[in-house]
């Protein structure tokens, strides 16, 4: 028998400040705040599409240097109707690229960016 799920909950970021991240993630990304007060601290946002991102606060690790390829979870990826709509947008808010537009697995287009913590993210438009 299988294990049977529904969808993704919310993936987690680590974050040296905590609430200036949350503040980041719904002035420039669209989150909203759900929940907080829990878990040492972190908050739990809500996306446009209902799906959750935990922000919560980091321990004493120092962050390894990255790249979209280092092993392990690399990036969250946002999708977009219409790419150039998005990058005009977080242009606006000042994002760092940290390239070019590329393709996309599995067909579409995207460009990645870094929060102002170094967290990779990615906006993905992808064909209908």
């Amino acid at each position: 028998m299988a294990l049977h799920w529904t969808g993704i909950d919310h993936p987690a970021v680590a974050v040296a400040d905590v609430e200036a991240m949350a503040r980041w993630y719904c002035d420039v990304l669209g989150y909203r705040g759900a929940a907080s007060g829990q878990s040492g601290g972190a908050q739990l946002l809500r996306a446009p599409d209902g799906s959750f991102l935990e922000v919560m606060p980091q321990d004493q690790t120092p962050r390894p240097a990255r790249t979209t390829w280092t092993p392990g979870w690399s990036h969250l990826a946002l999708r977009v109707p219409n790419l150039d709509a998005a990058i005009a947008w977080l242009d606006s808010r000042g994002v760092t690229w940290t390239g070019k537009i590329g393709g996309a697995v599995g067909s579409g287009r995207l460009r990645s960016f870094t929060d102002p913590e170094g967290n990779l993210w990615q906006v993905v438009e992808r064909p209908a």
